[in-house]
């Protein structure tokens, strides 16, 4: 059942009808925010250590973001405004789907505490909106709505995988005290008795004939992005 009380953080003014003057603004108190979980974070951004980052008194940010939940729609938002739409749709879907890829990932990769934000139940802010109407733009006058909600999750979801497998391995190493190279060393012997027992010979192929595995992670990115453009072109072409 529906909380009665609630009012979405979309449909509340920014400033109150009573009241004092705001001091501050809701662009302040998100920004804030995102550098505090950029550094250290997401549980780090506090209330009361944005107030302290804002040199404003805790409570006082609560006539401006009402609970935790909103302060994270904020930051959400704001960060999903960072993915460069410009001018799309373009005419060229393939380039234009490849600039949003691009995008997302340098999003995530700049904040990764997004990862674990839920966006499942997405509440649509400003920036999330405008980023509807232009990505799935791109798609719209050759696929029904519904074929074009599956090719761009198809897409999104390719590039949330594979990032959010770049973040964690990012934070092994971190916690390490190792660099990748020396990570990926350290297991050469265990790697190499298994290749030579003969009995994994679909891994062995892996470790001695793939090319993938051993491309810079932007490389990689890319050769897996082109296999999902290859798949929406084939949807369009049998549309």
């Amino acid at each position: 059942m529906a909380d009665a009380e609630y009012v979405n953080i979309w449909m509340r003014p920014e400033r109150p009808a009573r009241g004092p003057k705001p001091v501050y603004s809701r662009a302040q108190i998100t920004e804030a925010a995102i550098r505090i979980a950029d550094a250290e974070g997401l549980e780090a951004a506090t209330m009361r250590r944005i107030a302290a980052e804002i040199g404003a008194g805790a409570m006082s940010l609560y006539r401006y973001v009402p609970s935790r939940d909103d302060l994270v729609e904020l930051m959400a938002d704001r960060v999903m405004g960072e993915i460069d739409v410009t001018g799309m749709p373009s005419g060229d879907w393939r380039a234009d789907l490849t600039r949003y890829a691009d995008g997302l990932r340098a999003m995530w990769l700049r904040h990764p505490w997004i990862a674990t934000v839920q966006r499942s139940l997405p509440s649509f802010g400003p920036h999330q909106l405008l980023l509807i109407e232009r990505l799935m733009g791109v798609l719209d006058a050759f696929v029904s709505i519904d074929e074009n909600l599956g090719l761009v999750a198809i897409l999104a979801g390719y590039v949330e995988g594979t990032v959010r497998e770049e973040i964690s391995a990012a934070e092994e190493v971190r916690r390490s005290g190792l660099s990748e190279a020396e990570w990926m060393a350290r297991s050469s012997p265990y790697i190499d008795q298994v290749v030579k027992s003969g009995d994994y010979p679909i891994f062995t192929k892996i470790v001695i004939e793939a090319r993938q595995p051993h491309l810079s992670r932007d490389d990689q990115f890319r050769h897996g992005l082109q296999r999902v453009l290859d798949c929406v072109a084939a949807a369009l072409a049998g549309a």
